[in-house]
């Protein structure tokens, strides 16, 4: 299952963390995974086109884990859309796809 760990403050996106296998294919072959990747890179590349230091990452196996620097609207929406294309996922993928709001 893949986790996402989303943590707020005072209306904020501060960072968020995926990690883990959709497990709903082979390795390579997981649309789930592939998905969830596309969504989240997407979103953090676009935060990164509009302010270089909105965001730091650290992308290892298996793990994205993201601290937004900066608590700007633009960037604040940028990754609420994020949120929302992957609860949308989520609900087609229930038994693959957790999102934990902290």
């Amino acid at each position: 299952m893949i986790k996402i760990k989303i943590n707020y403050q005072d209306n904020f996106i501060i960072g968020f963390k995926v990690s883990g296998h959709a497990n709903y294919d082979d390795y390579g072959k997981d649309i789930v995974c592939a998905s969830v990747s596309s969504i989240v890179i997407t979103s953090i590349n676009m935060a990164l086109k509009m302010d270089d230091t909105s965001v730091k990452t650290i992308v290892e196996n298996g793990l994205i884990d993201a601290k937004i620097m900066k608590k700007d609207e633009v960037i604040n929406k940028v990754f609420l859309n994020m949120i929302d294309m992957l609860n949308d996922l989520k609900k087609d993928y229930e038994k693959n796809i957790k999102i934990i709001i902290e």
